[in-house]
């Protein structure tokens, strides 16, 4: 198992260079840090990340910036959220990226007189450091100490995924009992793991504010996630399939309908249409698919919906598997580690009227 600052250097007292950012390794080194800012009142806003920074996260740091006198971000890839055969071996690991656009972020908030804090430190631990009885492993049977948030957690991704949620409500009740925030920032992007960590929070009485960003998204509107990296040129342009589905679902649901086959019959109609566009097409041009879900759910529970309120919306969301690519051309550009399957996640809400 590794963590995201495995290239970074050893523990001790470290700061990102050009900038008062503080890099914290270990527990004791954040509570250390944490104790004056209570006593002076200082409000503490946390942005959990896996690393490998896009401009989604920057979002997130500079809303939290927006509200809180001091900023942590978080850099762990927590093995917990990955299932036994996922990608955790390949998952992009780029401290050095990372600590540089934390270092350009930083002087950028410098320069606005408009936010109430900065970026004060980047809680980077080791695996060894968030479990210290041993990391108790990614099968779904493991024994541990676990955080499990049900039923929400078990439908959708968790029901894909069943250790997902587990590992993410788990390595969040981590970082807030580690860094005791006043606010904690996520993308919509994940809105079912929002879901989840309001539940964690409601149910386990956190004093904690959870504050959701918009999703952040490309010019053709594929969401930001640090996943993309694996896509390539080919499959890159593609993989906005979910997206213009789930756009489908909307206009169907903005025109009036309700009931969940003429949402759902919408966008299922633009993924098969799409998909029937990339088999005609030969295999050294084409990109293939899989859908794992597309949703329409209650915005508090995940459960599926068969008529949507309108006094209380819903979420639509999905997830596709793009597969790698047939027929790979000599120099064509796979992506990240070879091209493998790369799982994307989307999802639209439905504001109540």
């Amino acid at each position: 198992m590794y963590s995201a600052c495995s290239s970074a250097k050893s523990p001790g007292f470290e700061k990102i260079p050009s900038t008062s950012i503080r890099v914290l390794r270990t527990v004791e080194s954040v509570r250390r840090w944490h104790r004056p800012h209570v006593l002076d009142q200082r409000s503490v806003g946390l942005v959990p990340t896996m690393g490998a920074l896009h401009e989604g996260h920057i979002s997130l740091i500079r809303a939290a910036a927006r509200e809180n006198h001091h900023v942590v971000v978080s850099l762990y890839v927590n093995p917990a959220q990955f299932g036994v055969t996922e990608d955790l071996d390949s998952y992009p690991v780029t401290w050095d990226a990372d600590v540089k656009a934390l270092a350009a972020l930083d002087r950028e908030l410098a320069d606005d007189g408009a936010n109430l804090g900065r970026i004060s430190a980047v809680f980077a631990p080791t695996t060894a450091e968030m479990y210290p009885a041993g990391f108790p492993g990614q099968e779904v049977n493991s024994k541990g100490s676990f955080v499990t948030i049900t039923p929400v957690g078990e439908v959708l991704e968790g029901a894909s995924r069943p250790t997902f949620f587990r590992g993410v409500a788990t390595v969040c009740m981590k970082l807030f009992n580690i860094v005791q925030p006043d606010r904690v920032y996520f993308g919509q992007k994940d809105v079912q793991q929002t879901v989840v960590i309001r539940s964690l929070v409601r149910d386990f009485m956190l004093p904690i504010e959870v504050v959701v960003g918009s999703t952040v998204r490309a010019a053709d509107g594929l969401a930001l996630s640090s996943r993309n990296v694996y896509l390539g040129e080919r499959r890159r342009r593609v993989a906005t399939v979910l997206y213009k589905a789930l756009r489908a679902a909307e206009a169907a649901y903005a025109g009036g309908a309700r009931d969940r086959e003429t949402v759902l019959g919408a966008a299922n109609k633009v993924v098969e249409e799409v998909l029937a566009e990339q088999m005609a097409l030969a295999p050294e041009q084409r990109v293939t698919f899989e859908v794992d879900y597309i949703s329409l759910a209650d915005p508090s529970t995940m459960e599926e919906l068969v008529v949507v309120d309108p006094a209380k919306g819903g979420i639509l969301s999905g997830a596709i598997r793009m597969l790698p690519v047939e027929a790979p051309q000599p120099g064509e550009d796979l992506g990240h580690s070879g091209g493998p399957l790369v799982r994307l996640i989307d999802n639209i809400i439905l504001a109540p009227s």
